[in-house]
């Protein structure tokens, strides 16, 4: 049987796909703008038949209909990263929790210490090899592809064909449904006068030549607008987005002195504009991987002067980090911060830089603080944390003691604060 008729066969409607789905499946869906619009909306028509059923996805981006309180018993959502979509039910109590390192999902579903029952993902149309590109998301989804009873394609001309390691052969599917709605974009954050202070701290410490890895948020892109004149940039990360788009566009990312595979960009799931997508199809420089390649720590250290961007919530004064939870609160999650931290300490020459503001609520609460506030998820430890940045300067606290970190997070927090921070340093007997 050819590719072709291979295809027309498994091809079928969005509702005809989501029958596949039985009672106490767990779903597996890609990260972001890989989730399926079609399949999970038809999953939400159906969901009433259903019992038992979990979806399970890093940062969901839509609200799909079965994302209701009144319906978990059919189908519940479990994030393994919360996003706007998520973090009210996360709140509340009905979308359920998997605490997680990106890098590390893949190995949950391996080891069967995650379930993955099914596949429902984006996909490229299908090459001459019978082969779909999952550029939108590679992540743990593939991982999940070689598990599932069932793959279920959403195929759209919009999705680019990328290379790398994220690839299904016609063969591993089980169902593909049609569609061709604009993949959803997603613009940068905001960035403003803090951000901007921020990010010229951060870009004056990253010398020509580094590979970066840079997290979502307005910090880490505000580092991005002020490295356009940097030279022989290199990118290794998780998310590609727009602002690593501009690096290329400037010129400042070239990827030529990149030790580890060099003159390739490596990322394991896209978040950004059409233009963003348009760029990534069939780009021989650009390489879409599963999370446990990409993320690795051991395998992403391997880039010498890797440059880590990451933000965070709150810090308290040994340097631990609450980058996903108000208190007890799930706000977002882990993600890639730990696994990059950790892989930027490993790299030769590399730099881990943790960003926030000072403060919080229009300056009327730090967030370096003396302790976590209560229930706090520590989402990277005193051990891993490097460098720290807000809009006041630059902390540097590895290999420093605990009195030493104490006095260097005091000096880069609002001065508003220092007095009593560093007068509970003292009860605590920091300083």
């Amino acid at each position: 049987m050819s590719f072709q008729q291979d295809y027309a066969n498994k091809k079928m409607s969005a509702a005809d796909a989501v029958a596949l789905v039985t009672d106490g499946d767990f779903i597996i869906v890609p990260t972001g703008v890989g989730e399926p619009p079609a399949l999970l909306s038809a999953l939400s028509e159906q969901r009433q038949r259903l019992h038992d059923v979990k979806v399970a996805q890093i940062l969901a981006i839509r609200k799909f209909g079965y994302l209701d309180p009144k319906t978990v018993d059919h189908v519940r959502h479990v994030a393994l990263f919360y996003g706007a979509a998520t973090r009210a039910g996360g709140q509340a109590g009905w979308i359920d929790f998997i605490p997680n390192y990106f890098s590390e999902i893949p190995s949950l579903i391996g080891r069967g210490q995650m379930p993955a029952d099914v596949v429902f993902s984006m996909a490229s149309p299908m090459n001459e090899e019978g082969c779909f590109s999952l550029s939108l998301g590679a992540d743990y989804t593939m991982a999940a592809v070689a598990k599932a009873r069932a793959v279920v394609l959403e195929v759209n001309p919009n999705v680019p064909f990328a290379f790398g390691d994220c690839h299904v052969h016609i063969s591993q599917v089980a169902a593909l449904v049609e569609s061709s709605d604009a993949v959803l974009e997603v613009g940068l954050p905001t960035i403003g006068p803090v951000q901007e202070a921020i990010g010229k701290y951060v870009a004056d410490l990253i010398d020509d030549g580094s590979t970066l890895q840079i997290g979502y948020g307005g910090i880490p892109d505000a580092v991005v607008m002020q490295l356009t004149h940097k030279h022989d940039l290199g990118i290794h990360t998780e998310m590609i987005g727009d602002g690593i788009l501009t690096l290329l566009e400037s010129g400042a990312v070239t990827n030529q002195r990149k030790n580890y595979l060099p003159g390739k960009m490596v990322a394991t799931f896209a978040l950004g504009s059409a233009k963003l997508y348009k760029f990534m199809e069939r780009n021989p420089a650009l390489e879409i991987h599963p999370v446990n390649f990409t993320n690795a720590p051991e395998l992403a250290g391997l880039n010498d002067n890797l440059v880590a961007i990451n933000a965070t919530l709150q810090i308290d004064l040994l340097g631990q980090c609450g980058s996903e939870s108000l208190g007890h609160l799930p706000y977002s999650g882990t993600g890639g911060q730990a696994d990059f931290v950790r892989a930027a300490n490993r790299s030769k020459g590399g730099k881990a830089f943790i960003v926030l503001p000072s403060t919080a609520k229009n300056d009327s609460i730090s967030r370096i603080v003396p302790v976590l506030s209560p229930g706090t998820h520590v989402s990277t430890s005193k051990n891993d944390i490097n460098y720290v940045v807000t809009e006041f300067g630059v902390a540097q606290l590895r290999g420093k003691s605990a009195g030493q970190r104490a006095r260097e997070l005091i000096g880069i927090a609002h001065p508003n604060f220092r007095a009593e921070l560093a007068d509970q340093a003292k009860r605590m007997g920091l300083i």
